[in-house]
């Protein structure tokens, strides 16, 4: 990458639609020296020039080869296209900026910029089982430590520059973990805060609050809407009553409602007016034999994704209810590739980022899933072929008119990481059929869409917060490229994604 100092001086039509500053903060005044020592430009310093790069837009258009992208006080202030200045000579109005820092011109040929992730199942916490042995036993309770060091970091430095948290188990660090980042005082991506799990009796964690009634649901929405959270999430054990009472409350004041459901189904859930539904299709237990009403079956789900197809009534019925209701689906495929052999990914750079016990782990489960399907092919091909189903729903889900949202969920098998995870969710799904550039969309603004920040965020535009992921390739050509991550800008200041990195590796699973 070659860097040009330069004086600033430029002539073009500048373009900055006003933005609802109130959907995300404003840029902090000052960053810490724990901010700035992963800053590699800050555009507060410099005007950027982003030369000689191929513009993914997010919109899903085709790239635009060889562009300039000039940033300026934290926003898009310009796309030009190859030989702007002849193309546009004697077209452009004038527009000088006296203000403005000096200009900084990063020649990027042979790179590609998108928009940052938009991380739409990205918690903060992992989830690790006491005393695990080489059987796969461990004694309770599942403890869920907070990785409130690693995993903001591994998020922007893997591209995602705003997230949902998608059910916290510390909604106060969660809260406090967001305005410390705000305020510039520690790195990390925007965050919506949603608030504890809604939950009824047989949480997995120590940490969830138990709903007693639908009563008990609103007031848990009253109270943690006044701490500050700005969304919501209904689990496996809510009762249609308690679901409907939450609901309600989250509309009534002004937040949208997710769930990862099981003792209700994914019709009742519509039904009852949720905003969005989890894991794709893989949790929806209307086809499980023996469903009873409020009650989640030991099945979870399992039986009804492997009879339901887009071919099927039950398939076509569903998408048609969802798209109908306008209710969201978020894809959630890295904590379900394990199912699939072919699918999964055991890279160098997640095991390097753990800690020793969490290699450890999480190797020790892998070992244990191996051997259970070289034990049982039978079952391992049953597995299999669920993922692919819920890849084939999703996928007709769009091509009804869906909104499909993007997240790893990293916790589930251990082996999907903050970030990391991000990246995986948007390879996996070109292997639903998906092509790079809808992958990409899905990802960046389907999210900022449902987030309702589309405005500002989701895409590459004029008069957009500077919220760009650099990677060297051309994703749109080998989806794999999005892992190659040299440069985040989130509002307009560049962060040193290597450095991010490097700053967590052999710690997630620690702190």
């Amino acid at each position: 990458m070659r860097i040009q100092p330069r004086t600033f001086s430029l002539f073009f039509a500048l373009s900055i639609p006003a933005l609802a500053a109130a959907q995300t903060p404003a840029p902090p005044e000052h960053l810490s020296p724990a901010v700035t020592r992963y800053v590699k430009y800050d555009n507060a310093k410099n005007t950027l020039w982003l030369e000689h790069v191929r513009v993914i837009d997010g919109t899903g258009a085709p790239p635009l080869e060889d562009a300039t992208i000039i940033l300026s006080d934290g926003k898009i202030a310009a796309i030009l296209p190859p030989n702007h200045m002849q193309a546009n000579e004697g077209h452009m109005a004038s527009w000088s900026c006296t203000d403005c820092p000096p200009a900084l011109h990063l020649d990027l040929t042979g790179h590609t910029i998108f928009p940052g992730l938009v991380g739409m199942h990205d918690h903060m916490y992992y989830l690790t089982r006491p005393n695990l042995n080489i059987d796969g036993a461990s004694e309770p309770p599942p403890v869920v430590p907070e990785m409130s060091f690693s995993s903001p970091r591994l998020y922007l430095a893997s591209g995602v520059t705003t997230l949902r948290t998608t059910g916290s188990v510390e909604p106060y660090l969660d809260l406090n973990l967001r305005r410390a980042i705000d305020e510039g005082r520690i790195p990390g991506p925007h965050i919506d805060v949603t608030g504890p799990y809604l939950e009824g009796p047989g949480a997995f964690a120590l940490e969830m609050h138990e709903l007693k009634n639908a009563a008990d649901a609103k007031a848990t929405v009253d109270f943690w809407a006044d701490q500050g959270v700005t969304s919501y999430k209904a689990y496996m054990n809510i009762t249609r009553a308690e679901l409907k009472a939450a609901i309600d409350e989250a509309h009534k004041r002004g937040f949208k409602l997710t769930g990862h459901l099981c003792s209700v189904t994914y019709p009742e859930a519509v039904e009852l007016g949720i905003d969005n539904l989890e894991h794709g299709f893989m949790v929806n237990t209307q086809l499980d034999p023996g469903k009873q009403p409020d009650q989640c079956p030991r099945t979870n789900g399992n039986p009804t994704i492997a009879k339901m197809t887009p071919d099927t009534p039950e398939g076509k019925a569903l998408i048609q209810l969802l798209v109908s209701h306008h209710v969201a689906i978020t894809s959630t495929l890295p904590v379900f590739q394990s199912d699939d052999p072919v699918r999964l990914h055991v890279q160098p750079r997640v095991l390097a980022a753990m800690s020793a016990p969490t290699r450890e782990q999480y190797l020790t489960t892998r070992s244990l899933e191996l051997q259970r399907a070289a034990e049982n092919p039978t079952q391992a091909a049953a597995r299999a072929q669920i993922l692919k189903n819920d890849m084939a729903m999703e996928h007709a889900f769009v091509q009804a008119g869906g909104l499909l949202l993007a997240g790893p969920d990293p916790t589930g098998d251990g082996g999907t990481l903050p970030g990391y995870g991000d990246q995986r969710e948007i390879e996996l799904l070109v292997d639903a059929g998906f092509t790079p550039l809808e992958a990409i969309k899905i990802g960046t603004l389907n999210g900022a869409t449902f987030e309702g920040r589309a405005d500002h965020i989701g895409t590459i535009a004029v008069g957009k917060n500077a919220d760009l992921v650099v990677v060297t390739g051309d994703p749109s050509k080998n989806i794999n490229d999005i892992e190659n991550t040299e440069l985040i800008f989130k509002d307009g200041v560049a962060f040193d994604s290597q450095k991010l990195l490097d700053s967590v590796r052999g710690r997630y699973g620690q702190y």
